[in-house]
This record gives C-alpha cells, structure tokens and sequence, in this order.
C-alpha cells in the first residue's frame, strides 16, 4: 500500500459528553456537523469507554485496558501496577505504531494520561492541555510542543479554548500537507467538561431551551431516540437517578424539577444552557475541520471517529458546584446570572442534568453502569465505508481502535518497542464492522474506583462499588432496570469469577487501598 493510498485518520475526543447529547443521538443540542457525518457513516450505539477521563485516553491510545497502561485510575501514583497515573514502557501508542508507517502524528487538545508527555509517545507536534480541566479562557494553560516550536498566532477578539485546539489542529494538518504522507490527528477538546465556559453568543442560543426542566428534557430525548432508533421502541425511562457526594457521605436522588424553587430552577437552566452551548461551539470547530478536508479533496479518504471519554459528569450533587476544590455550591440570582459561564466564573451542572445527557441509561461518569461508559461513536469514511446512515448495536470498547488502525494502516504491532516487551492488544479490529459482517460474541470487563462491570454477550454485570452485583440482559433492558441476578445464580458466578480473573491478569488486583 503506497503511503498516499493510505487514509488519513481524525480521532475526535470529546471530555464528559453524555451519551444522547449530540442531535443525531437524540439530543436538542445543535450539531450540524456531527448530525452530517452521522448520517453519511455509522453510529454506533453500544460502543464503551472507561468510564473516567485518564482510564479512557490510557485505553483509546493503547489498545489495552487502562490498568494495563498503568493508568486504572487518575494521574497519580497509587505505586501498583496497574495504578501508577502514567502510560507504562509496556504499552505503545497509536502515535508510536502509525509512525512506523510514516504517518505524521499529531495532538491537538487535552492529554491527561501521565508525565511522560505527548512527545515522548510519539506525536510529532502537540498543542494543549496537558492536565485535566482549566479556564477555557486563560490562554496561559494551555502549551505548545516541543519546546521552542513557534506558537502560532491568530486575530481574535478573545481566547478559547475549543477554537484554539482546532486553529492548532487546522495548522498541523496544513503541515502533513508538505509530503505525501498521510497524517493521524487525534483532536481531544476538553469541552464540556467543567468549568462550564462559552462565548456569550453561544450561550443565549439555550437561555431559554432548559427552562422546561430535566424531566420534561429527558422524555423529549428518549422520544427522539426511539425515532432516531439509537434505542427500542419499548425502552423504558430510568427513574431519577442517584447521586453520592465526593466523600460518599451523602447520597440521594434527584428531585423532580417541578419541586425545585424558581430561582434554583433559574440558576440550573442557566448550567446547562452552557454545557450546551458548549457541545455547540466543538460542533461548530469540528465544522471547521471538516470543510477544510473536503476544500483540500481529503475528506473520502480520512477515517473520521467521533466519542466521550466517559459518560455525563453527575459531580457531585443535583445542584452542580462553583469551586472545584470545596464542591460548594452558589445559588445565582437575577443579575449574576448573566455572568454564569463567563472567564470569571466555574461551574459543573450537576447530576440532574447527567441524568438528563444519559438518557436514558442508569448513572453517569466513574460507574460501570450504562450510563457510565456508554459513548457516541461515530465512524465516517466514505471510501471505504459503505453503511451510509446505518444504526450498529453490537458491543465495542476503545481497546478496539489500536487494531483497527493497525489494519487499516498496514502496521506492525510491535511485540518489543525501545527494549520493552509490550502486551498484546486486548481489541478487535472494526474494519469488519464497519463492512457490516457479523462478529464473534464478546466479554469485556470494567472497573474504575471499585465501580465494576462485565459484558458477556447480551449479559451485563453491574456493581456500584459498596453494593452487590446486579444481573442486566442487555438485549431486553439496555437501562438496567430489572436485576436478574436471582433468576441465573449459576450465570452469576461464572461472570464473577470471568470479572476476577480479568481483574487479576490486568492490574486491577492488587492494587493500594484508598481511603479518601
């Protein structure tokens, strides 16, 4: 295969979006674009993440589970295999293997997976944040590598970070464009997660679209899916979901939005007004991508693959928090609502409206409930592609992109890398999925803060970290409402022990007990 023959790849992250927020996954948040390459690709409905930001991009740059890569938790060093908070000399990147086969490799966005850096894992030029979360608007947190390399510059009225993570992106494919090879991007915006930031005008598009409440939001969402056929038609709606405080102290449920005062309702539309025009503008910079490509006679031949890192953020309250640190909340008023979502304020919305971006699945991000780690995926690549529209209901993880673009790319997954013995890939390529040809019967397994779970087939079980297993057929309850566990005692116990043995032969076990 000559190296222009090869595609182009554009991995395109999105940082704690729900699973049915995108307009072409049921939502009522404008996305054009999105809503564009979904129809002409396939959308991919069962498709899982790691549930927490750094287990994520560990799995989705790896092709391992993420204790494999060292990172089973966050960026710190819990001094176990499998939870040292950066990526292992026993795992390669996507950068590292697509290099091999002379592919410009390239990070525009948020890294958080560890100290090492993107530079050193094999991306020839990066631009960011490499930490978790920060201002949208404070220019100062975000970097250009390697050192030295020009930052480049561009005539706006005010810094953001959507739209600078896409200038930077825009500028390194221009770059790949110097040869004839083909390029791999992976454009990681840290939009929407918190501090909940939008440019004004993109935050009055919603001032007005959440005032109807999360209820109300959440049976609109479910009806369109059913339309859209991204869930059954017999889906049923969870009820309202739980919520635990950081501390675990405290738990509840969400209230119903017709019992919340005036003010606080006031005040809660305002978040998501924001998450929303958040969701909005990365639409509108992925536009921008995406012209460019089809200006430049390159968008037939570029895989497109559009996912979240992990489910809606619920952190930590029904309320949502105005300081990181403390998770204190502010009731905002009249006149200071108007300064919600600007560079001076922070903000999470809350896990009422997490409920509302699951819909209609049980949780949100950390759990191993659906809710958790279910993400959009859309796949686009017209020239080799042919499901145009197409809806896809098998099961997938992010260990699965490794040996998909080692295929497609012709690569050599290396067995020994910089005198380190490397571990297999754990994923299935999705070039036969994206043919439409049927697939062998998959297990995959979960675990992030003794949140726990494990997919067999149509079989799911799910565990919130103090509680018991729970027993889900995925093909008849894909919103875990009915707990068979009773019903398949013997079924139970071989999940368990298939959930053990992983759990042991991945570095999930043993692991530091953490108290706090």
């Amino acid at each position: 295969m000559m190296a222009n023959e090869k595609p182009n790849i554009l991995l395109i992250l999105a940082d704690d979006l729900g699973f049915s927020d995108l307009g072409c996954y049921g939502g009522e948040i404008d996305t054009p674009n999105l809503n564009e390459i979904a129809g002409k690709g396939v959308r991919f409905t069962q498709f899982y993440n790691s549930a927490r930001c750094c287990p994520s991009r560990a799995s989705l740059l790896t092709g391992l589970y993420p204790h494999q890569a060292g990172v089973g938790e966050m960026d710190h060093d819990l001094e176990t295999p499998g939870y040292r908070g950066y990526l292992k000399d026993e795992c390669v990147t996507l950068a590292e293997v697509l290099r091999t086969e002379d592919y410009h490799t390239y990070l525009s966005g948020k890294w958080h997976v560890g100290k090492q850096g993107p530079i050193k894992r094999g991306f020839d030029d990066y631009y960011g944040l490499l930490g978790g979360f920060n201002s949208f608007f404070e220019k100062k947190n975000y970097v250009r590598l390697p050192e030295g390399r020009p930052e480049h510059q561009y005539e706006r009225d005010q810094f953001y970070a959507t739209d600078a993570i896409t200038d930077h992106a825009l500028d390194f494919i221009e770059d790949a464009r110097q040869d004839d090879n083909p390029f791999f991007l992976y454009l990681s915006y840290n939009a929407p997660h918190f501090p909940l930031q939008a440019p004004k005008e993109d935050i009055k598009k919603y001032e007005k679209v959440y005032e109807k409440g999360w209820d109300r939001i959440r049976e609109d969402r479910l009806a369109r899916m059913k339309e859209l056929g991204i869930v059954a038609e017999d889906s049923d709606l969870t009820q309202r979901a739980e919520f635990w405080t950081r501390d675990r102290k405290v738990t509840g449920r969400n209230p119903a939005w017709d019992s919340i005062d005036q003010d606080r309702q006031k005040d809660l539309a305002r978040r998501m007004a924001i998450y929303a025009a958040m969701v909005d503008r990365m639409d509108q910079n992925i536009g921008r991508v995406l012209e460019n490509l089809r200006n430049n006679g390159e968008l037939d031949n570029t895989l497109i693959l559009f996912c979240s890192d992990n489910g809606a953020c619920g952190e930590w309250d029904p309320w949502g928090f105005d300081n990181w640190i403390t998770t204190s909340n502010t009731l905002h008023r009249d006149k200071d609502l108007d300064k919600m979502g600007g560079p001076e304020s922070y903000h999470s919305y809350g896990s009422g409206w997490a409920n509302v971006s699951s819909t209609p699945l049980q949780l949100y991000k950390h759990y191993s409930h659906e809710g958790g780690i279910s993400t959009p995926l859309i796949a686009h690549w017209p020239k080799r592609l042919e499901r145009e529209g197409e809806i896809d209901h098998r099961p997938g993880h992010f260990i699965d992109f490794m040996a998909t673009f080692v295929e497609i790319s012709g690569a050599t997954y290396p067995d020994n890398y910089n005198g380190h013995e490397i571990l297999p890939m754990e994923g299935e390529s999705l070039v036969s999925v994206f043919d439409g040809k049927s697939c062998q019967v998959r297990t995959l397994c979960f675990e992030h803060e003794q949140h726990c779970g494990v997919r067999k087939g149509k079989w799911k079980l799910s565990k919130v970290r103090e509680r018991d297993w729970e027993l889900y057929d995925m093909e008849n309850d894909r919103t875990e409402l009915y707990n068979l566990k009773d019903q398949y005692p013997e079924l139970v116990v071989e999940m368990i022990e298939i959930w053990n043995e992983w759990a042991k032969r991945t570095d999930v076990t043993p692991r530091r007990k953490v108290t706090n």
